[in-house]
């Protein structure tokens, strides 16, 4: 299919005044929005986003000064566990499906228990590579996947921040009391 001359229409900017080809208005509005923010921001000012960590930490923060009570807070995934304390993923593989980042693997074994067809053999989730989106969350079709308040996790290495499926069970563990925000 072509696209015929008489369907195309050519807009021609309006021509830019001797001001506006100087840049110069757009420079110096930049420039006093630059220092507007500096000055403001010294001593904890209106626009100020600096916050004294680890004394002050994101869940002592109020709603309006953007703690994560805001409940769109996302931090460390968990694999969630059923009543038996087994794990809830029935794998799916509709998580590693709509991630972006594509940080989540999973290897999909026969399950021995018989209320499920599959369970994840292998489960893994590169937290360094992982943009936090909450799209795995919201495509389990079981919550078997959660993404908690916890926001502090480190690692020495790489492969440290790779997380396996006893892990993410563990986190499960030590988050399960802890309320949402």
């Amino acid at each position: 299919m072509t696209i015929r001359p008489e369907d195309v229409l050519n807009i021609d900017p309006p021509p830019m005044s001797r001001m506006e080809a100087l840049y110069l208005p757009s420079i110096f509005k930049g420039f006093g929005t630059t220092l507007r923010h500096m000055f403001t921001s010294w001593g904890q000012g209106r626009t100020s986003r600096v916050m004294q960590y680890p004394e002050v930490r994101r869940e002592h923060l109020k709603v309006e000064d953007g703690g994560q009570n805001a409940g769109n807070f996302r931090g460390v995934h968990r694999l969630n566990r059923d009543e038996q304390g087994r794990v809830k993923c029935v794998a799916c593989m509709m998580c590693p499906t709509i991630c972006p980042a594509r940080c989540i693997h999973i290897q999909a074994a026969e399950s021995p228990w018989d209320d499920r067809e599959k369970y994840p053999a292998k489960f893994e989730i590169d937290e360094l590579r992982c943009i936090y989106c909450g799209m795995c969350e919201e495509a389990c079709p079981v919550d078997a996947i959660e993404l908690t308040t916890e926001y502090d996790i480190v690692g020495a290495s790489r492969q440290e921040m790779i997380f396996d499926k006893e892990k993410l069970l563990h986190i499960y563990d030590v988050t399960i009391n802890k309320k949402p925000m």
